[in-house]
């Protein structure tokens, strides 16, 4: 059974910056692509960023794009988010996913979720 378990959400002033970890377990992590979402109240989950399953390749909403930086480290089956430079607008819920289809943008795409992990950004 796969588990994908978010952490390091938080509050944060504008400007700030938070590091989000996603835990794995129950699969091959070395084998797949795996990307972060958001979700905002009110608003449908958007793409952040994927990264390839060895980590070589990265693709960024454009929204995000030289603010967010996605990582992986295979041996410790962990994926991260780290996020610069935050605004307001960037407040949501995160969730890390475990990509069906490569480097995809599409949550159809993404067979399995964390729980998510709250980001909030003050002005």
């Amino acid at each position: 059974q796969v588990q994908l378990v978010e952490s390091g959400g938080g509050l944060v002033q504008a400007g700030g910056s938070l590091r989000l970890s996603c835990a794995a377990s129950g699969l091959i992590f070395g084998s797949y692509a795996m990307g972060w979402f958001r979700q905002a109240p009110g608003k449908e989950r958007e793409f952040v960023a994927v990264i390839s399953w060895n980590g070589h390749n990265t693709y960024y909403a454009n929204s995000v794009k030289g603010r967010f930086t996605i990582s992986r480290d295979n041996a410790k089956n962990t994926v991260y988010l780290q996020m610069n430079s935050l605004k307001p607008e960037d407040t949501a819920v995160y969730y890390c996913a475990r990509s069906s289809r490569g480097m995809s943008n599409s949550p159809s795409e993404y067979d399995s979720w964390g729980q998510g992990t709250q980001v909030t950004v003050s002005s």
